[in-house]
């Protein structure tokens, strides 16, 4: 917590405003709005909440199909299953780790060649880092599909200059209690076209239409933020730039003690981009070091210290067995490769030197005694 969150959660229960919606809500989407540079923004309950409502807004229903990125958690794909529709995954590049332009490209021409083509791409920017937005807009423009930018893990990130989560049509961040900045729970939708987030806060709300009765002419949801938790919001976005540092600094501790450990490769960061560095996220080559991911994991909890493999690709879940795949090349899937050799380290803003010299100091007496 920043240490100001009080000040936003007593004024919310002085002035009653405790349901959802009120004062905060109204500033938490404006100042958010500023923060990344974009026109509107819409609060609600989740980031998977805000892709569900982005991909309603686009029209996604029953029999489409939507592109998205394997490698990522399941709450980037599990919307599209929401509305009915089929999702077809594309691999990773080893430069960003996010989706593939050239796998993007050939999921393009099947589907152009089949007469249907996706009614989005849902682009992920994995771990804080942003995926190549210039190559893969360009494609998406190309065949006319909007995109979702699935920005949960990258508020506070830079493209050449511009926010993280602002290159689509539609945005989303999370503010889940393990990212950058936490609400506890919550999400928020961003656009260029506030006539389109106000519907987004319409169906939000339960789609109840403008009459004295309650009426509603189609499915809505309870998808707002609450006063309180927009609150607590609020604080936390103005530490925003001090949590993008630390996590930075952690990310450079542990490159400076670890990286010139033959076979360990740290998760790059794209040129002319700004990572956040939300997770420091690393690969093992087990031919070189002699050690699997699964034993640095046990080596390490064994000494009481949590950290995971990087996601596993989302086509290779029981969930999504008979989905569509498209690979990075014929030769590699890139995705797949980075989950049998990739692990996460720890990385809260608040973590000490101390604590972090004894993750260092476990991984190499795990690898090179």
């Amino acid at each position: 917590m920043s240490g100001s969150e009080m000040k936003y959660i007593n004024e919310a229960f002085a002035t009653n405003w405790i349901a959802p919606l009120g004062p905060n809500v109204d500033a938490f989407e404006k100042e958010l709005a500023s923060f990344v540079g974009i026109n509107a923004a819409a609060a609600v309950s989740s980031g998977t909440a805000a892709i569900h409502l982005a991909l309603q807004l686009l029209d996604v229903k029953k029999g489409d199909t939507v592109f998205c990125s394997s490698l990522t958690f399941v709450a980037s794909a599990n919307p599209i299953l929401y509305q009915g529709a089929e999702p077809v995954f594309i691999d990773s590049e080893p430069e960003t780790w996010n989706m593939s332009p050239l796998a993007l490209e050939e999921a393009f021409k099947d589907a152009d060649s089949a007469n249907k083509l996706p009614k989005a791409v849902v682009i992920v920017n994995l771990y804080g880092q942003s995926a190549k937005m210039e190559e893969l807009i360009t494609i998406c423009k190309n065949y006319k599909v909007p995109i979702i930018e699935d920005a949960a893990e990258s508020l506070g990130s830079m493209y050449k200059g511009k926010a993280s989560g602002t290159f689509g049509d539609f945005g989303i961040y999370s503010f889940n209690g393990n990212k950058i900045i936490t609400t506890s729970g919550g999400g928020m939708l961003i656009s260029n076209n506030p006539e389109a987030l106000q519907k987004a806060r319409f169906i939000a709300t339960q789609s109840r239409d403008p009459a004295l009765h309650y009426q509603h002419s189609e499915i809505g949801y309870n998808y707002r933020m609450s006063n309180i938790l927009a609150g607590i919001g609020r604080s936390q976005l103005e530490v925003l730039k001090e949590r993008v540092k630390a996590r930075r600094a952690i990310f450079n501790m542990y490159y400076q003690e670890l990286s010139c450990i033959p076979g360990l490769s740290f998760m790059p960061e794209l040129k002319n981009t700004f990572s956040n560095r939300w997770l420091t996220a690393l690969t093992i080559d087990e031919e070189i070091t002699g050690v699997s991911v699964n034993k640095l994991l046990a080596a390490l909890d064994s000494e009481n210290i949590e950290a995971r493999p990087v996601w596993k690709p989302l086509h290779l879940q029981p969930l999504f067995d008979k989905n569509k795949y498209y690979s990075h090349n014929q030769n590699m899937s890139v995705s797949e490769e980075l989950f049998q050799t990739g692990i996460c380290l720890p990385s809260g803003s608040n973590m000490t030197v101390e604590d972090q010299m004894r993750v260092i100091e476990c991984i190499k007496k795990a690898l090179i005694g």
